[in-house]
């Protein structure tokens, strides 16, 4: 399992890296539109694969969704993320943020409770004060703070005019491409995350990932003169971004049972996401303090910003001290071969369990 979650992390990476150099081509191209249209073509294709291709899980729950907690789970996450995502351009202390944020602050008290009393809870509260999750849940945070802002904001500096006195003037095309050694050592190390979780274990590399990031960012922000600087810095963090996230996952599916997983897989994603806006919000903040009256940002701006990122990974790693190390056992339990979905799993399995020898 922990092979197999590396490698989706690395595809993912993969994903990601496309992406963000084939922005700039598809902007020069075609017009920014486009940066809307293909993705809602490909993920529409993508959907249409999962349904057609992908097997259905052998672990499945009964129940019925409880639209009282879905409700108030949308109206916390809506009212949160339009006040962090807008608090830049309002202004933090306005009082629509301040008023989303007092909403969101009620309406978050209101569904734990519901939750928490729900005999069919759609988030099972109990589950959440699991130590693995509540801890792998924290660092999806602080790591989607780093991660989102990083992505969403360094792009930015290298295209400020070399004149501001930094930056490289680089266009949308040259930018992507300097943030592509990301997503080339997250491919990297994501194809050989599993041997690195069963050699050292997830825990331990959740802790050096996060430093890992951490140092990346420290970099960003005091040592940014050259492309290769940058360079360098990014393959540093997608070192870092691509242990974490793998190890991450793998420490959220063994924390809970099988019928779990998947609802607590999608909360780690759905917190890694109010990180990412947190983080943009954040550093958009940052960065225009002191802006010059032409808008561009001082310096200083950009370099606070991303110590702030590299604090977050620091933070990160010290939640990951609190994971439980997970010892596995020698012997493996094995399901009944009469309830495996294919043959050949259940004749392997039948002549493991008969102890014969099986090719």
């Amino acid at each position: 399992m922990p092979g197999a979650i590396g490698l989706i992390a690395a595809l993912i990476s993969v994903g990601a890296g496309a992406g963000i150099v084939l922005a700039g081509p598809i902007v020069e191209l075609l017009g920014y539109h486009w940066l809307f249209w293909i993705p809602l073509i490909i993920t529409g294709l993508a959907g249409v694969a999962a349904l057609v291709l992908i097997p259905e899980s052998p672990i499945r729950t009964h129940g019925k969704i409880n639209w009282l907690t879905a409700l108030l789970l949308s109206a916390w996450l809506v009212a949160l993320l339009l006040a962090v995502s807008q608090a830049p351009k309002w202004g933090w202390s306005s009082p629509k943020v301040i008023g989303l944020l007092g909403v969101a602050l009620v309406v978050v008290v209101a569904w734990i409770v519901a939750e928490s009393r729900s005999s069919n809870p759609l988030i099972d509260m109990k589950m959440m004060r699991i130590r693995g999750v509540w801890a792998a849940n924290l660092i999806a945070l602080l790591m989607g703070v780093g991660m989102y802002a990083g992505l969403g904001f360094l792009p930015q500096f290298l295209q400020v005019p070399s004149s501001a006195g930094y930056g490289f003037g680089a266009t949308v095309t040259e930018s992507g491409l300097m943030l592509l050694p990301n997503a080339v050592a997250m491919f990297a190390v994501g194809l050989f995350s599993g041997r690195l979780a069963a050699r050292f274990g997830s825990k331990n590399l959740l802790v050096v990932g996060s430093l890992i990031t951490a140092g990346s960012y420290f970099m960003l922000a005091f040592l940014h003169s050259s492309e290769i600087d940058i360079h360098l810095a990014n393959a540093i963090s997608g070192i870092g971004f691509g242990l974490v996230f793998s190890a991450m996952s793998n420490v959220v599916v063994a924390s809970v049972p099988q019928e779990q997983t998947g609802v607590a897989s999608g909360m780690n994603a759905n917190i890694r996401t109010i990180g990412g806006s947190l983080g943009a919000a954040f550093m958009a903040s940052v960065i225009a303090i002191g802006a010059s009256s032409s808008g561009v940002p001082v310096e200083s701006g950009y370099t606070n910003g991303f110590a702030m990122l590299g604090a977050a990974g620091v933070l990160a790693s010290v939640a990951a001290l609190f994971i439980p190390t997970v010892k596995r056992n020698k012997q493996t339990h094995l399901e009944d071969p009469a309830d495996m979905p294919h043959p050949e799993l259940a004749m392997v399995a039948g002549g493991t369990l008969s102890g014969a020898k099986s090719e």
